[in-house]
C-alpha cells in the first residue's frame, strides 16, 4: 500500500542547486533515513515531505494517501502559547485521546449525568480506559514528569523531547522524524529504537546514529550531489551496496573518459574545409565530454595537526565533589589519567556530565577536592553550545582570528584557507557568512576551531550531534590516532564503541562508577545484573510465600478482575457518587412546605427509586471490590 510519492522534486538556494528531479515512493510498514553529508539539504528535503518548505521543479508533486494521519518531528518544534505540559499532549486530533480528555471534563462536572455516561460511552466504544496512563508513560520514558509545567518555561532539549512525546502518543500511521535521537540520553535512544521497530510503523527520518540506522531502518536514501540513490536494507547493506555503486561509477567514467578520447583524435582529424560533419556523432561526442568530465564525489576531512608535547603529569581528580542546592551531581571523584587515555562519559540528561568536565578544565571549583593539571597540558574543550560567534562573520575570518596558520608535521606549516579546504570547506565557501552554513557545517566549523589551538588533552561534550556520516568516520579515524588525551561525552553508541577503552559511569546521587571495557559490554552487564535482580527478587518472593504458607491455612485463590469488570467497577464508582448526590438533593426537597400531596408522593416514589438502585449498584461494586 502505498503511503508517499515524491515526484520530480527540485530545490536550490541561489547557485546552490540541492538537489534536481526527485522522485521516490514509500510503502506502508517502510522505514526509510535519509543520509547525505551536511550542507546537501537533508533538513530541506524533509521539511518539503512535511510541507513546511516549498519545492521547486517542472510540476513537483508531493503525494500522500489520503486516509493516513501524519507525526511531523522537526529540528525546532512549536506550541501553543500558555499551554501545560499535559495540554499540548492533549491538542490532538485522535479520537482516543480526544475521548480521555472529554473523559476528565466530564469527571469534574458530577451533575451533567448525560455528559458522564457519553464520556464513559465513548471510552468504552474505543478501548481507552487506559490511555491516559499510556500518556503518562510515553512522558515517563522521556523523562518528562511535571505535567502542570509550562511549555515556555522547558529547554530546546525538553521540548524537542516533549515533541516526540507527543507524536508517539497520537499514534500517526506515518512518522516524519528529523534527528529524533537528538536531545535522548542512552535509556531513552534504546526505547525509542525499540518501539520504532514495530511492524506497523512506517518511518521517514533523517538520523547519523549508526546503530540506530542498523536496526529500525530497512531502506535507506542518500542524496549525493544533487541525486538521489536508494538502497534495501539496513546501515550494512547500505556500506555495501555504496560501495558497489562508487566503484562501478568509476569504471565507468574511466570507459568514458577514454571514448572520448578517440573521440576527440577523430573530431581533429575531419578536414577544416568540410562544412558539415556526421552531426549524429557530433551530438554523441559533446554528450560523452559532458560525462567524462563528471567527477566522483571523493570528499573528505584530512586531519593530521601536530598535537603539542605531552609531560608525565596530566590531569588528576583528587575526590572533588559539586553540588547545586540539595541535589549531588559528583560525589568524591578521583582519578588520575594517563597518557594515551580515551574515556567515555555515560549517564542520563541532567545528571552532571558536563559539570564533570568543567571541574576538569577548572571552569568551575569543586565544592571540596582538588583538581590538579599538568603545566604541558593544552585543552581542546568541544562544548554542546556550539561554536559562540558573530553570524555576520564569514567563515575565512572565523579562522583568520585564531591564527594565519598552523603547524604540522616535520616543520610545515597549514595556512588557514588550506586548512578550511581539507575541512571541506572550499574557497568559494569560505567566503560565506557563519549564518548561513547549516547546522552540522557550524559543528564541524567548530571542531575544526578547537583543532587549531592544538590541544593535547580533547575534551569533547556531545561531537556527534548533527555531524555526518562522512564527517563521523574521519572524525573516528583522528581520535582513534590520536596521541593525547581524549575524555567524550556523546549519546552516539556507535561512536563510543569505536573510541574509548573505558568509561565512567553515572549511577545517580553523585556516585561514578569506572568501568573498563566498551558501551556494549557495559550495557550488556547491566542487563545481566538487572535479570539477576529481578530473579532475586522473585525468589525473595517464592520464598516468603512458602513461609507464610507453613503458618497460614491455606486459602482458596480468588479469581482476579477481569478487563471487563475493571471497566465496570470504576463506573460503578462513578455512579453511585451521582445517584448519592442525587439522593440528597431530592432529600433537600421535602425541606419546602409549599410542596403539595402529589409532589410529596412523586418525590417519596423517585426516593425510593434511588435508594433501590443504590443498594442494587453497592452490592456489585463490595462483589467487585472484594475480587480487586
Amino acid at each position: 500500500m502505498n503511503y508517499l510519492s515524491l515526484e520530480n522534486i527540485s530545490k536550490s538556494f541561489g547557485e546552490k542547486v540541492l538537489f534536481d528531479n526527485v522522485n521516490f515512493q514509500m510503502s506502508k510498514g517502510e522505514k526509510i533515513a535519509l543520509v547525505a553529508k551536511n550542507g546537501a539539504g537533508k533538513t530541506t528535503l524533509i521539511k518539503i515531505i512535511a510541507g513546511t518548505e516549498s519545492a521547486e521543479g517542472e510540476n513537483p508533486k508531493i503525494l500522500f494517501r489520503k486516509d493516513i494521519r501524519i507525526g511531523n518531528l522537526l529540528q525546532d518544534p512549536i506550541f501553543k502559547d500558555g499551554h501545560t505540559i499535559m495540554e499540548a499532549v492533549f491538542e490532538s486530533e485522535n479520537p482516543k485521546i480526544q475521548a480521555t480528555r472529554a473523559y476528565e471534563k466530564a469527571m469534574l462536572n458530577y451533575e451533567d449525568e448525560d455528559g458522564m455516561a457519553k464520556a464513559m460511552q465513548q471510552m468504552d466504544d474505543l478501548e481507552a480506559w487506559d490511555f491516559k496512563a499510556r500518556i503518562e508513560e510515553i512522558l515517563g520514558k522521556l523523562k518528562i514528569t511535571n505535567l502542570d509545567q509550562r511549555v515556555a518555561h522547558l529547554s530546546g532539549g525538553q521540548k524537542k523531547r516533549l515533541a516526540l512525546a507527543q507524536i508517539l502518543i497520537d499514534e500517526p500511521e506515518f512518522l516524519i522524524l528529523d534527528e529524533p535521537t537528538n536531545h535522548l540520553d542512552l535509556d531513552m535512544i534504546e526505547w525509542l529504537e525499540e518501539y520504532l521497530q514495530s511492524p506497523n510503523v512506517t518511518l521517514f527520518m533523517v538520523t547519523h546514529d549508526r546503530y540506530f540506522l542498523e536496526r529500525v531502518c530497512n531502506n535507506i536514501i542518500e542524496l549525493d550531489a544533487g541525486v538521489i540513490y536508494k538502497y534495501k536494507g539496513n546501515y550494512s547493506d547500505f556500506l555495501t551496496s555504496k560501495a558497489i555503486r562508487e566503484e562501478n561509477q568509476a569504471v565507468v567514467l574511466d570507459k568514458t573518459k577514454k571514448l572520448m578520447g578517440k573521440e576527440l583524435e577523430w573530431m581533429r582529424r575531419q578536414p577544416k574545409a568540410r562544412g558539415t560533419k556526421a552531426k549524429s556523432r557530433v551530438d554523441s561526442f559533446y554528450k560523452i565530454e559532458e560525462k567524462a568530465s563528471q567527477k566522483i564525489a571523493k570528499d573528505k576531512i584530512q586531519i593530521d595537526m601536530k598535537g603539542s608535547r605531552l609531560g608525565s603529569k596530566i590531569l588528576e581528580a583528587n575526590y572533588i565533589s559539586k553540588s547545586y542546592d540539595d541535589r549531588v551531581l559528583v560525589k568524591d571523584f578521583n582519578y588520575k589519567f594517563k597518557k594515551g587515555e580515551k574515556a567515555g562519559i555515560v549517564g542520563p540528561n541532567g545528571a552532571g556530565k558536563s559539570t564533570l568536565l568543567k571541574m576538569l578544565t577548572q571552569e568551575i571549583r569543586p565544592d571540596s577536592g582538588k583538581v590538579v593539571v599538568g603545566g604541558t597540558v593544552v585543552f581542546g574543550h568541544y562544548t554542546q553550545d556550539g561554536i559562540q560567534i558573530e553570524n555576520d562573520k564569514k567563515v575565512i575570518d572565523v579562522i583568520r582570528d585564531i591564527a594565519e596558520y598552523i603547524p604540522l608535521e616535520k616543520g610545515n606549516k597549514l595556512t588557514a584557507e588550506s586548512l578550511l579546504e581539507r575541512f571541506l570547506f572550499n574557497r568559494k565557501q569560505q567566503q560565506v557568512f557563519v549564518s548561513k552554513l547549516s547546522g552540522g557545517e557550524k559543528r564541524r566549523l567548530h571542531l575544526l576551531t578547537i583543532l587549531m589551538e592544538n590541544p593535547n588533552f580533547l575534551i569533547l561534550d556531545e561531537p556527534t550531534n548533527d555531524l555526518d556520516l562522512i564527517t563521523l568516520n574521519i572524525l573516528e579515524d583522528f581520535l582513534m590516532d590520536f596521541p593525547g588525551c581524549l575524555l567524550v561525552v556523546t549519546h552516539d553508541r556507535f561512536f563510543m564503541d569505536k573510541i574509548v577503552d573505558h568509561l565512567f559511569i553515572f549511577e545517580g546521587d553523585g556516585k561514578i562508577r569506572d568501568y573498563n571495557g566498551q558501551y556494549s559490554d557495559y550495557r550488556a552487564l547491566q542487563k545481566e545484573e538487572l535479570e539477576e535482580e529481578r530473579q532475586a527478587e522473585r525468589d525473595r518472593q517464592k520464598q516468603k510465600k512458602i513461609a507464610q504458607a507453613t503458618i497460614e491455612k491455606p486459602k482458596e485463590e480468588k479469581p482476579k478482575l477481569s478487563y471487563e469488570e475493571r471497566k465496570e467497577y470504576n463506573r460503578l464508582e462513578k455512579q453511585i457518587s451521582v445517584l448519592e448526590e442525587k439522593r440528597g438533593k431530592i432529600t433537600e426537597q421535602f425541606n419546602n412546605p409549599d410542596l403539595t400531596p402529589e409532589e410529596i408522593q412523586k418525590l417519596s416514589i423517585e426516593l425510593g427509586e434511588v435508594k433501590n438502585e443504590i443498594e442494587e449498584k453497592e452490592m456489585r461494586w463490595m462483589e467487585l471490590a472484594e475480587l480487586a
